[in-house]
């Protein structure tokens, strides 16, 4: 009972910064997402009752699927952090069962709505081991808003003002409108804490609220550095902010800042819980490798990837390249 406890209350902190994440996993008809295969594992370790309806998605007996749930279960909880997101959970799945029969690990992603094998792409492993060339800084952000994704290349992040290469440049009169907007909300006038806290974000600074905590932070607008992805307006356009939504919502990044371009965002490479963001976007067919200002090798090699297997906006056969979209509109 101790490890099932445990179990759970490492499913629930880990996932606390993306409880909207978990919400939209999970389906009213019944098991689906992250969310419900948690729950299921858990139910598991504590009556070890397999859920209703997972039979008729496998082909091994009820004893095999009880050893399955309890490898997951024991895999899941030794996981840090846990999966939070649907590609995350399918991973630990069929790495967990690997030995187990083809049908049974198909069977079980299916029956929670978790991607299958043939839909997920290899990733490198993480951040550079050492500072790449041209490297102007580095940010370590808060976590982010599904509101500031806006679009499958731009992202809108937050550094705490705490942070030392942050702490020396506040503005005097942001800490001072900081502090005055701690007082007016101690004696809850709201109407002045509200203006104050527009003149923060008009010096491009904002009070966010984090675990209960008010933390002054920076604003950064990142530009992802060496891809495209389709504009709102176009064909995939939508699937690829969404994809980008649900990588990053809740999740802290690190930024490799590389230089700032004519709309003043900082153009970067971008990781998030050891996952190189412009490579799964490129693997996935929900960017195009921006050559005209990026020649990385490895860049063009993922594009070529998704192409070959016409998944994303690879599937049209003759896609429209965003740049050449943006100019027939000006």
């Amino acid at each position: 009972m101790g490890n099932a406890l445990r179990f759970l209350n490492s499913h629930c902190c880990g996932a606390a910064a993306a409880d909207a994440a978990a919400a939209a996993d999970s389906d009213a008809h019944g098991h689906h997402g992250v969310s419900s295969l948690a729950h299921d594992l858990y139910h598991f370790e504590i009556t070890s009752q397999l859920p209703e309806g997972i039979s008729k998605h496998v082909v091994s007996s009820k004893a095999a699927q009880a050893k399955w749930y309890k490898k997951i279960a024991e895999a899941w909880r030794e996981a840090k952090p846990p999966p939070r997101t649907p590609e995350e959970a399918s991973r630990l799945v069929i790495q967990t069962l690997k030995r187990h029969k083809k049908a049974d690990v198909e069977g079980l992603l299916a029956f929670y709505g978790l991607p299958l094998p043939d839909s997920l792409v290899e990733l490198s492993a993480g951040a550079p081991s050492s500072l790449p060339e041209g490297l102007k800084f580095e940010l370590q952000t808060l976590p982010v808003d599904a509101k500031a994704v806006a679009d499958g290349d731009t992202i809108t992040v937050y550094v705490s003002t705490m942070d030392p290469r942050e702490s020396s440049s506040v503005p005097s009169e942001v800490q001072i409108a900081a502090a005055e907007r701690a007082k007016a909300r101690s004696q809850r006038n709201y109407a002045k804490a509200d203006a104050l806290h527009k003149q923060i974000i008009d010096s491009g600074y904002r009070v966010l609220s984090i675990q209960n905590e008010e933390i002054l932070a920076r604003k950064y607008r990142i530009r992802l550095r060496g891809i495209d992805a389709p504009e709102s307006a176009m064909p995939y356009g939508k699937e690829a902010k969404e994809e980008l939504v649900k990588l990053v919502q809740g999740k802290c990044l690190t930024v490799l800042v590389f230089y700032e371009d004519r709309y003043g965002r900082s153009v970067g490479d971008v990781y998030c819980n050891g996952i190189f963001v412009q490579e799964l976007l490129l693997k996935k067919g929900f960017a195009w490798h921006y050559k005209a200002y990026d020649q990385r090798p490895e860049f063009e090699k993922w594009e070529k990837e998704a192409r070959h297997k016409r998944i994303g906006l690879w599937a049209s056969s003759n896609p429209e390249m965003p740049w050449e979209w943006r100019k027939d509109r000006r």
